[in-house]
């Protein structure tokens, strides 16, 4: 799909909205999320995310306009985040990485009001989607992050910040070469424990079998981790995390979806 709106306008019959005309380098919401928020200010590494990009709706182009300057943040890495003035009151927060299209999202903050959500992503059409379910359904417990999520966690939360991680099917990077770009890995859990509170639940979910197993195994490992699990597996899916419309036909498919819910242990003293 081409991204260019530089070309010139159609004509357009009586009654049709006017199609804006962006500039080379303009960029394509203003007043929204930036391409590229944290720019060269750190250093480059492995990256467990790829920007996808599609086509962005209208009605999704309206949302980030719109709500973009109220609920959105974009992770630039250059600020320490009061979350407490983020969301405007000091109900516990958790973080979500990686979000699609929002629905699911919507539906758990919907449903347990009284948490906030700081939900993560790197898709614009999903960050204008989930901003406009949040706009109809008067959901103000949702704050919307553009960027790389390892820097919000480094940079940009206070420690013991967080009440709990949820990280919903990610990228599995199923080439074997491509593991090292997984995101559940000992040196994230390590940076996430610094910011999740003692007993803040971290809650993970996949439908790729042998990512799951990686998981179980480095989460399992990890010493600011404890299963909630007595046997040490998987979990049941939660009731608070909603069946998604892909993962229910995934299912359908004989797909297996494997929940891993792990607490962060108080802290260890030292000495």
């Amino acid at each position: 799909m081409s991204d260019s709106l530089n070309s010139p306008a159609a004509p357009s019959a009586p009654g049709d909205p006017v199609r804006p005309v962006r500039a080379k380098g303009e960029p394509r919401f203003p007043d929204g999320p930036k391409a590229d928020p944290a720019g060269s200010h750190f250093e480059r590494r492995i990256r467990s995310f790829q920007p996808r990009r599609s086509r962005v709706t209208a009605g999704q182009a309206d949302a980030l306009q719109r709500l973009w300057p109220k609920w959105g943040l974009d992770i630039d890495g250059q600020r320490v985040i009061d979350l407490a003035e983020l969301f405007g009151n000091d109900r516990p927060v958790v973080l979500e990485i990686g979000f699609g299209m929002g629905e699911a999202t919507a539906r758990m903050a919907a449903g347990d009001p009284d948490t906030n959500i700081l939900a993560v992503d790197v898709h614009t059409p999903g960050q204008g989607n989930l901003l406009g379910l949040a706009d109809r359904d008067g959901l103000t417990n949702i704050r919307v992050g553009n960027g790389d999520a390892i820097i919000l966690l480094r940079e940009m939360l206070r420690p013991d910040s967080l009440d709990g991680l949820r990280v919903y099917f990610p990228d599995p990077w199923p080439k074997k070469r491509h593991h090292k770009r997984r995101l559940i890995q000992p040196e994230f859990l390590t940076l996430a424990a610094t910011r999740l509170k003692p007993g803040a639940l971290l809650h993970c979910a996949t439908d790729w079998e042998p990512y799951a197993e990686q998981m179980l195994d480095v989460l399992t490992a990890h010493p600011d981790f404890a299963n909630t699990q007595p046997d040490g597996g998987f979990a049941p899916r939660p009731e608070f995390r909603p069946l998604t419309r892909f993962e229910g036909q995934g299912l359908d498919k004989g797909h297996v979806v494997n929940d891993l819910l792990f607490r962060r242990v108080p802290h260890r003293q030292d000495g």
